[in-house]
This record gives structure tokens, C-alpha cells and sequence, in this order.
């Protein structure tokens, strides 16, 4: 059993979770209905009561990030967190039932009140939380420093198994040690080289500033050029009594920065919005999808789907999906039509590329064959909206700053989308992107998902 539940995907645990939580949240519902007398034939009340119940849960559990994997509370925390998801629904409820004529079917309150919280707290404290500590880590982290400091910091991330160390990288005065917790990399000096190779989501530098500022300087610069997060040591003296005023926010030690304003209730609206529309347009769409399966398959051969990977946030690759709208060998016939390419920089794009099969020009077209994407959407792969996600070899010929545009999720659309596609060159584009990342909001998506409708309905731009 410890071997399977040790090779749980990062993530998955509070996926099962906000999906169990759900379930029973309608189950309460209608529990606490059945056992008031008050079920009606049709019951087309309690349908409503479910989506208001839902709604309310899943904004109030992103608001309080109640299934964030990162999240490390206490027991006490959880009952605390629980508690307040439960008596939130309760109170939108007791709400909507002033104003519903008592001979509906209604839900009893101080019945569904226990039935919903203690089974999911129980399930919380007694199955979650002890399958989420078996997860693979989530995300992975470079250390700058081969000393005591980066040797410590190392076995705190290892002990709390949240995140994985990817390596070492040493200052030029510190010798290479042999028993470290994870690869040597090379030197401080190589860092751009390393994070072009190497997918992380932080760099720590664990130096002293006495005698590494120089190199702390440059190792920060490359950071900031990259939109790679970073942290720093919160400490440059020794503390034998004193503690800082606010513990939380040097709980590891390090100060932690980002080059993106991550306004943290917009980015979990953001993620809430990804999830429920994605989900719905699957649903809504599924009639499409089954249509231009039937029509790939009998027009050409090879499979439906075409799975691509691409280059994610902070350079983590994924599989994309995408509708096949090429022959089945057009990755070994691209080289051979390099020359022919209409795109300056490293991205490739051709208006008559022989490659894209009759139906494959009409769903590109009106980016039908990006529908898929929803999927990777709903995963958390993508976002509705972001900078579109390159393959590999583009990443590996971009420039410093063009990297920074992997410092968010990518997306189905962006501002490049709306501005023409393949009628602007590859470093408009970028800095397109760029101008997206550095003015990022909520209000900013919701336009440039107003626009991107019109775009793909009359097929502007596209090839």
C-alpha cells in the first residue's frame, strides 16, 4: 500500500478530496431533506439548494485555499478552516430559505449541519492528510550554496517533503562537499545556464553577504531577468534571543520574492474560473468534439488527438492536446521545410504548410483543434488565458528575457492572440507577452477573453 500511495501525482490528494467533500455536500442535502418529512415528488427545489450549496463551497474553499497542496496547518487549523466552509453553506441556506414558500422541499438545518461536517472532517484529518504526506513533491527548487546554510536548508525541504531539492549550485570560495542531499549542478556563475536546462520553481541563494554579495547580486539579476522566483537569506547576523516580529513571513529563514504581482485573491479567482469554465465548455462542447472526431478519423489516418509537449511555468513540460489537423509524420517533415518558414525567431509557422490536412486547415482556422486544451485547463497544466506554451527547441533558442514569459501559466489566449497571430513577428509577440505578465489582472483576462471570441469566429489572423 506505501509503495502505491508513493507514487500519487503531486496535487492529487486534494483533487480526491474537493471531489469527496462535494459529493457528500449533496449528499447532506439530501439526507438532511429525507429525514425532515419534507421531499416533494419533483424535489426541482433541492436542485437549486445543490448549486447554491456547491457555488458557495468552492468560492469560499478557494478564498481560504482550504485544498491548496502547499498548505502546511495544524489539526486544529483544519477543524478551524472546516469549520468555516461548513457554517458558510449553512448560512447562504438558512438565507435562501426565507424566501422559499414552506411547502417546498426544503433541507433541515440542524440536521445537515452534523451530517455534512463531522464526516468531513473525519475524512479530512483521518484520510487525506496522511495520503497528501505520501504525494511526490510539487515543485522543485535549486539551493545556491554548498555550506552549512544551503546543507540546512536542504534537509528542512527534505524533511517537509513539499518540494524536491534539483541541486546545488557552489559560491566560487566553497569547496564541492561529497555528502550533499541532491546533484551538484556546477557554480553560482552557471546559474543561466542551469535554468535553461533545468526546470525549477525557485532559486534559494544560501550565501553569507559578507563574502558572497557579489555573487548574490549577479545570481539575483539573472533571476529577475528570467521572472524566476527567488530567496534570500532573512538573516545576516546571528540571533541568540531575538525573534522576529512577524514569524510567518521568515518561517524557513529566507525572504522569498517573485518578479510577477501575485495578488493572491485575483490568482485564486483566476484558478476557480479555470476550473469551472473548463469543465462546463467540455460539457457544452462534447457534441462538437464528437463531430470532428468521426470527421479526422474517416478524412485522414493516424489518431484523433495530437499530444505535443510544451514548455509550462517555470519551464516544467507537459503534454498538450490538441486536435489533429497535420498528417501523421508532420514532426519529421518540419525540417525539411525549415527554409520555407514565414516567422522570424525560433517559432516555426508557414501559411501553405503541405503538412495540414483539409479538415485540419478548417479547424485551425477557427481554432477548433485548440478545444482540447480545455482539458489541459481543467488539470492545471494551462489557463484560459496566458502566454501560449512553446515547445522545447524554441525555448532552448530564446533570449534571457524572452524566458520571463515562462514565469506564469500558459494559456489558451493572450494578447497575441487578439493582435493579428501570424501577422506580427516573433519579438512582438514577446513583447506582447511581457506587456500581459507585467499589467497582469483578473479584469485584464475577462477582456482579453472578450476579444479573443470575435477573433476565433471569423478566423482572424490564423494559418
Amino acid at each position: 500500500m506505501n509503495n502505491v500511495l508513493g507514487r500519487l501525482a503531486p496535487g492529487f490528494t486534494s483533487k480526491l478530496n474537493l471531489s469527496v467533500d462535494l459529493a457528500w455536500l449533496l449528499a447532506a442535502l439530501v439526507l438532511s431533506t429525507l429525514w425532515s418529512g419534507t421531499f416533494a415528488q419533483d424535489g426541482h427545489e433541492l436542485i437549486w439548494f445543490g448549486v447554491a450549496a456547491t457555488g458557495v463551497w468552492l468560492v469560499t474553499s478557494t478564498a481560504l485555499r482550504h485544498y491548496d497542496p502547499w498548505a502546511e496547518r495544524s489539526v486544529l487549523d483544519e477543524l478551524a478552516l472546516t469549520s468555516v466552509l461548513v457554517l458558510a453553506v449553512t448560512t447562504i441556506l438558512a438565507l435562501i430559505l426565507l424566501f422559499v414558500p414552506s411547502s417546498a422541499t426544503l433541507p433541515r438545518l440542524p440536521l445537515f449541519l452534523p451530517t455534512l461536517m463531522l464526516p468531513v472532517i473525519v475524512l479530512r484529518l483521518a484520510l487525506f492528510r496522511p495520503i497528501a504526506r505520501r504525494e511526490a513533491p510539487l515543485d522543485d527548487v535549486l539551493i545556491i550554496g554548498t555550506g552549512p546554510m544551503g546543507r540546512i536548508t536542504a534537509e528542512d525541504i527534505i524533511k517537509k517533503g513539499k518540494r524536491r531539492v534539483a541541486g546545488f549550485l557552489r559560491f566560487d570560495d566553497e569547496a564541492r562537499p561529497d555528502n550533499l542531499a541532491a546533484s551538484f549542478l556546477g557554480t553560482a556563475g552557471e546559474l543561466e545556464g542551469i535554468l535553461r536546462t533545468v526546470p525549477v520553481e525557485e532559486v534559494i541563494i544560501a550565501g553569507n553577504t559578507l563574502r558572497h554579495g557579489d555573487a548574490m547580486q549577479v545570481a539575483i539579476k539573472t533571476c529577475e531577468k528570467f521572472g524566476m522566483p527567488f530567496a534570500l537569506p532573512a538573516y545576516s547576523f546571528r540571533l541568540d534571543r531575538a525573534r522576529p516580529a512577524d514569524g510567518q513571513a521568515v518561517a524557513d529563514g529566507y525572504l522569498h520574492y517573485v518578479s510577477v504581482d501575485q495578488k493572491p485573491a485575483q490568482l485564486a479567482l483566476k484558478r476557480l474560473f479555470d476550473i469551472v469554465s473548463s469543465a462546463a465548455a467540455l460539457w457544452v462542447l462534447l457534441p462538437l468534439f464528437a463531430i470532428v472526431a468521426v470527421v479526422i478519423k474517416l478524412t485522414s489516418r493516424g489518431p484523433v488527438l495530437f499530444k505535443q509537449q510544451r514548455v509550462g511555468l517555470h519551464g516544467k513540460p507537459f503534454n498538450m492536446l490538441k486536435f489533429r489537423s497535420m498528417v501523421i509524420n508532420a514532426e519529421e517533415l518540419k525540417a525539411a521545410l525549415a527554409k520555407q518558414n514565414e516567422q522570424a525567431g525560433p517559432v516555426f509557422k508557414m501559411k501553405n504548410d503541405p503538412r495540414v490536412t483539409r479538415i485540419g486547415r478548417f479547424i485551425r482556422k477557427f481554432s477548433i483543434d485548440e478545444l482540447p486544451q480545455l482539458i489541459n485547463v481543467l488539470r492545471g497544466d494551462m489557463s484560459i488565458v496566458g502566454p501560449r506554451p512553446p515547445v522545447a527547441p524554441e525555448v532552448a533558442k530564446y533570449e534571457a528575457w524572452q524566458r520571463r514569459r515562462l514565469s506564469v501559466r500558459p494559456g489558451l489566449t493572450c494578447i497575441w492572440q487578439v493582435s493579428g497571430r501570424n501577422q506580427i513577428s516573433f519579438e512582438e509577440w514577446m513583447y506582447l507577452d511581457m506587456q500581459y505578465i507585467d499589467h497582469w489582472s483578473l479584469k485584464n483576462d475577462i477582456n482579453l477573453i472578450l476579444k479573443t471570441v470575435p477573433v476565433v469566429l471569423t478566423g482572424r489572423g490564423a494559418s
